[in-house]
């Protein structure tokens, strides 16, 4: 009798303590009456205690927890940061400028660099990017400093064996301004330019500007995290392959982890996007270098890339490069391609082979929500030992973030196998990212 009492008495607390009415009035007041079951009434206002203490903790606890500010998208088109000049002209007017930019740099068909000049910013030295300011250099092709044909500007290129601007090259220059379209998956270049010119920045004392752009594979994170003894210029952070963030949010996330030598801090003022969500579609209006033509390309990139070290031809020098793979020893079938010398691609690799392969743009979806591992596996499995699958082991490892993956894929993992050694990494870089998103 006395258990059930007990049990009858906690099952209703928390209904008691918020919707009070005559019938518990009732039972508790039998109860307070009643010497055999007062010491049931006094444990009853104790758990009653207990519970709205809890209650109030946890709204508490709730107000308390810093949630990501992010900027509410609207409905409309989507707004970079370079198409909002009014925000950020005032912060470079009197001022000497410096632009890093490239082909991407675009408000709608006229250049960063000529509209800024229109509006009376005197721009006093340009930086470049990988593929230089035009963007028709080929992957990896040394680029030379030069001046801008059209400008008159000097060009100084950030690639090769000067990748972050000296301070000689920052003499006189008040204000830095970055806006470069990134594709949002690690070994991207692009991202290590955006790394040195904010430490060179911080160690010259100058602000920079970054005009937000969005990211076409934004909406998903994926890939193994890069271990800090593969740092390089195609990957100096630990974060995936595909990270899903814009270029404004990953350079909050390199200040705030103070991954600058140093730890030193950058002055950054992000102009963001607006209309934008990270599940948002985005077609890219420039091609962002010369191999990634489509969004089709662009999509299939985070998971092609990793054939650049191994013998298996992506499709440079063709009309179709990163949709479609092959190799002259795999098997024949109804599908072949030839690389040759073109504009992009001077040295492809498999030049003037005939490539027996797959046609993505076939069976590709644009828009993709995982690293596809398949790809590479299809392939190490279609060469079986007639070839060298991996030919450039040390580059392979750089791409990947670590020596795991390549020797998983030599011992024959399926690709379930291979992302699960991922999902604990994965989980944690997902929680450092939350700490910067500036877009839901």
């Amino acid at each position: 009798m006395e258990s059930e009492i007990l049990i009858t008495a906690i099952r209703n607390i928390g209904r008691e303590t918020f919707i009070p009415c005559e019938r518990f009035g009732s039972m508790r007041l039998a109860m307070k009456n009643s010497k055999s079951n007062r010491r049931f009434f006094n444990l009853q206002n104790y758990i009653k205690l207990w519970h709205v203490i809890g209650f109030f903790a946890v709204c508490g606890l709730s107000l308390s927890v810093k949630q990501p500010n992010y900027r509410k998208a609207s409905v409309g088109p989507i707004i970079t940061g370079a198409m909002q000049i009014d925000e950020y002209i005032d912060s470079l007017k009197g001022k000497k400028v410096a632009i890093v930019g490239n082909a991407t740099s675009m408000l709608k068909r006229v250049h960063l660099v000529d509209t800024l000049l229109s509006r009376g910013v005197s721009i006093k030295m340009i930086f470049a990017p990988e593929h230089g300011f035009r963007g028709d250099g080929d992957a990896g092709e040394l680029i030379k400093s030069g001046i801008d044909e059209k400008t008159g500007i000097t060009i100084v290129s950030l690639y090769g064996n000067h990748k972050k601007p000296s301070s000689t090259d920052l003499q006189g220059i008040q204000i830095v301004v970055f806006d470069i379209q990134d594709v949002g998956v690690r070994f991207y270049t692009y991202l290590s330019t955006l790394h040195y010119v904010m430490e060179a920045c911080a160690e010259q004392n100058i602000p920079l500007i970054v005009l937000d752009r969005p990211n076409p594979n934004g909406h998903y994170i994926d890939g193994p995290i890069l271990q800090p003894e593969f740092k390089s210029f195609i990957g100096l952070h630990p974060v995936p392959i595909v990270y899903g963030m814009t270029i404004g949010e990953y350079a909050t996330m390199i200040n705030g982890e103070g991954w600058l030598n140093g730890g030193v801090k950058c002055r950054i003022i992000i102009v963001p996007l607006l209309n934008y969500t990270h599940k948002t579609p985005y077609s890219l209006p420039v091609p962002p270098s010369p191999n990634l033509r489509s969004d089709l390309a662009i999509a299939l990139y985070p998971s092609l890339c990793l054939f650049e070290a191994t013998t298996v031809s992506v499709g440079r020098g063709t009309d179709k490069p990163f949709e479609i793979f092959g190799h002259p020893r795999f098997p024949e079938g109804d599908f072949e391609f030839t690389p040759k010398m073109r504009q992009g691609a001077k040295y492809p690799p498999q030049l003037n082979k005939v490539c027996h392969g797959v046609d993505l743009q076939k069976t590709a979806k644009v828009r993709n929500y995982e690293l596809n591992l398949g790809y590479i596996i299809k392939a190490r499995d279609l060469l079986a030992d007639s070839a060298v699958f991996i030919n450039q082991n040390s580059f392979f490892n750089r791409l990947a973030g670590n020596a795991v993956l390549k020797e998983q894929l030599y011992k024959g993992w399926g690709s379930k196998e291979i992302r699960a050694s991922w999902t604990s990494e994965l989980e944690a870089f997902k929680k450092t990212r939350a700490k910067y998103l500036i877009y839901p």
